[in-house]
């Protein structure tokens, strides 16, 4: 384990040093950032500026979702999307064979070896959301703690997903636009499931469980989640880790290697 911990120390000190070389961009991601998120909040006000709400949502309720949704897309920014794009090179380039002769695991190498600094405006702006919607909810320390467990087993439902995606390159390579069809379905989260008719909930809970990224996370923190939607978004996020770990078993045995 301690050698996992060291390769991503030294992963991550490279990437950054890498990426820092143009800090421009960090100023340009920051207001990208803003931009986002000001369009999240202006859609979301164009609903409650009339007295309207999301059945059981109060405005500030509301902007809890906003601001883990926006700390998960932060989170695709950082760690996801730039590791996607390298699977996508290595598979056309043919240099994934180099990674697979390396004594460490294929899926943690490709998953931990690029993270990219532009996301974390995101994250910051997401946390600061969330704080700012806690303290005028009254919220406490425990509800914070307590929403981390759903939102950590997000995260990893999330990644579990990305990497799935990332393997199917092996047979169709150029898989840009299959992730642009998955971010706009997470752009789904950005308000809670209640927003949507009963049709649309089943199928962003059950079919494409966005729901337990952004809601249950914030029904979590709002103390009103029942514990099985919590067990559920753990057995989910261990199901998909699995998952994807078996196809890119899978996956690998389809794989053509340069040397071939």
């Amino acid at each position: 384990m301690s050698r996992y911990f060291s390769a991503l120390q030294l992963f991550w000190s490279t990437a950054i040093a890498a990426e820092l070389e143009y800090r421009i961009n960090f100023a340009i991601a920051a207001l990208s950032s803003i931009g986002n998120l000001a369009g999240s909040l202006f859609g979301l006000f164009l609903f409650y500026r009339t007295g309207y709400t999301f059945a059981g949502w109060k405005w500030e309720e509301a902007l809890i979702v906003v601001g883990i949704f926006t700390i998960l897309d932060g989170f695709a920014s950082t760690f996801l999307a730039p590791n996607l794009s390298k699977i996508v090179e290595h598979v056309q380039k043919g240099t994934l064979d180099f990674v697979l002769l390396k004594p460490i695991s294929s899926q943690f190498w490709l998953s931990a070896r690029v993270v990219s600094p532009w996301g974390f405006p995101n994250i910051f702006f997401g946390c600061g959301l969330l704080v700012y919607a806690g303290s005028k909810l009254g919220l406490g320390f425990s509800n914070y703690l307590l929403s981390l467990l759903p939102l950590g087993f997000g995260l990893i439902s999330l990644y579990s997903i990305w990497f799935m995606l990332g393997a199917t390159s092996i047979w169709f390579v150029k898989i840009y636009n299959v992730t642009e069809i998955l971010r706009g379905l997470m752009e789904a989260g950005r308000y809670p499931m209640a927003a949507y008719p009963a049709s649309y909930r089943f199928f962003f809970t059950f079919i494409v469980p966005i729901a337990f990224l952004t809601t249950v996370p914030a029904e979590t923190l709002l103390g009103r989640s029942e514990p099985v939607w919590i067990i559920g978004s753990m057995l989910l996020a261990i199901a998909l880790l699995y998952a994807s770990n078996q196809f890119w078993r899978f996956a690998l045995r389809f794989y053509t290697s340069a040397s071939s």
